[in-house]
């Protein structure tokens, strides 16, 4: 009891210091273990957006895209593979030259394992998110090697745009969004209940005046409900949810989590134990992506503090997490641009009572508000402003009249 005294008393001193050591964060009850998958500057300049995926073997397997800078035509689709305690160096799984003649960046990669336990790598290539398209390659040797690889079907189906997708019986769901300017985001699904060989898409699940959102995740209720929830722009400033009770053919409008978030990516799964666990900034500064956090939760509507796995100074964004079979819990993140770390955290020990020392969880309640409605407050805002400013023109007019 006194060893754990003095932990919560360290770590309480940490709170008021710019940046907590990874050995005192590492000793938050629930963290098994942290490392960075590579050596920052050893294979290339920059990497971001990670996906994870348990293998057979009981390893891991986790892409990212990376080159000279996001967006750069150099910026392909590389993988790593976690085995025996050790990561493989990086390696090239996906680029734009093995489709075309021209270079192009490749995009947010997302691992996903088929019912004939063949992994599906999805990316997008070409542009930049206004104009990219969905691609897909296969391996069916747990990653060591790709097919070529071919784009999604249908036409602008760009598959799943950062998360997962989820499985629920037989139908697969692809979480997908729409960048059609800064604020108007669009969420929506792609459903297919023949293993992924056809796709039909849902309508946007919010419009241009509404409230604006992209990179769902899914989570799965234990009565079926499904539940998303993902990344805001900064004007909003908090985590999105929406929920489908049929499916996934239809979904609520959406709304707010009651979770801040600084126009970041986000990513949850649904514990084995039917608890959810979220992974994201909790903050709502937009110009910093500190720090990353853990919150969980039994209904999705009441999100506790887990943990705090960064709040240094700097870029820690992206989160990609996954349960294994064995129950641990893997999350995979974008540390500074530089490398991707990897911390394996144990569920069942998640102390969110001790959590929230660190966790800062006082950001102050906001409500969501659609365009429509930050226009029509704007319009009354300044209809009150003219009419203030007319009534003190009277009120002059009257006195020089006096």
């Amino acid at each position: 009891m006194k060893f754990f005294t003095s932990i919560l008393l360290v770590l309480a001193a940490q709170i008021c210091a710019a940046e907590t050591p990874r050995e005192v964060l590492d000793k938050q009850s629930g963290i098994v273990s942290r490392q960075d998958i590579f050596q920052p500057g050893e294979f290339f300049e920059s990497c971001h957006a990670s996906t994870v995926l348990e293998t057979l073997d009981g390893g891991l397997l986790v892409a990212y895209f990376a080159g000279t800078r996001e967006g750069a035509d150099d910026v392909c689709i590389w993988i790593s593979k976690f085995k025996d305690g050790k990561w493989s160096n990086p390696r090239i799984a996906a680029s734009a030259t093995m489709t075309q003649e021209k270079p192009a960046p490749c995009w947010n990669p997302v691992l996903f394992r088929n019912s004939d336990n063949s992994i599906t790598l999805f990316f997008k290539q070409s542009g930049n998110w206004h104009n990219w398209r969905g691609m897909q390659t296969i391996s069916k040797d747990e990653g060591q090697t790709w097919s070529t690889p071919e784009p999604l079907a249908p036409k602008g189906n760009f598959g799943p745009i950062k998360n997962k997708p989820a499985r629920v019986g037989k139908r697969i769901i692809l979480p997908a969004s729409d960048e059609f300017s800064a604020d108007d985001w669009r969420v929506y699904f792609w459903l297919s209940d023949d293993d992924g060989k056809t796709w039909t898409r849902t309508p946007y699940v919010n419009q241009k005046d509404e409230i604006g959102g992209i990179q769902p995740s899914i989570l799965i209720h234990k009565n079926g409900d499904l539940q998303a929830i993902g990344r805001t722009p900064r004007d909003i400033g908090f985590v999105y949810q929406t929920w489908s009770r049929d499916g996934g053919k239809t979904w609520s409008k959406l709304a707010s989590t009651g979770l801040p978030n600084p126009n970041s990516g986000t990513d949850a799964v649904t514990l084995q134990d039917g608890r959810h666990l979220l992974v994201y900034n909790h903050t709502q500064n937009w110009k910093i992506r500190s720090p990353l956090n853990v919150a969980i939760s039994s209904d999705g509507m009441r999100w506790q503090p887990a943990l705090v796995l960064e709040d240094a100074t700097g870029e820690f964004s992206y989160p990609a997490v996954v349960q294994r079979k064995d129950g641990l819990v893997d999350i995979t993140y974008t540390n500074r641009r530089k490398t991707i770390t990897h911390v394996v955290v144990d569920p069942a020990k998640l102390s969110p009572s001790t959590a929230e020392m660190f966790a800062q969880w006082d950001v102050p309640a906001k409500t969501f508000e659609s365009q429509s409605e930050r226009a029509a407050r704007e319009d009354a805002a300044a209809k009150a402003l003219k009419a203030k400013k007319r009534g003190l023109k009277n009120a002059r007019e009257r006195r020089l009249r006096n």
